[in-house]
């Protein structure tokens, strides 16, 4: 991540006494990024970076909170391109 910002919040303490406090600061992490891609102002992979875990865990966390992907046709259709020029590297046996 590039620079951080430390922020500070208050928190009333029967919030706080459902985390564990060492675990409080990566929750609040995890939510913030959760929240931020729900409403689709970061990527999939940006999301994971903010809440400090890789791709596959973030995943876990949004099937587990039933928050759909932000995939839509044009991100399909470019991923589909990319499929598609890796097949022709390997047939062509350059891959």
């Amino acid at each position: 991540m590039a620079g951080l910002v430390e922020v500070k919040i208050r928190v009333p303490s029967e919030v706080a006494g459902l985390i564990s406090p060492r675990r409080l600061e990566d929750e609040l992490r995890l939510l913030v990024a959760l929240e931020l891609y729900r409403e689709g102002r970061v990527s999939l992979g940006k999301a994971a970076e903010i809440a400090g875990l890789s791709l596959r865990e973030f995943l876990y966390e949004l099937r587990i909170r039933r928050i759909p992907l932000n995939y839509d046709l044009e991100e399909l259709e470019e991923d589909l391109k990319v499929v598609n020029e890796l097949l022709s590297r390997k047939e062509k046996g350059r891959l």
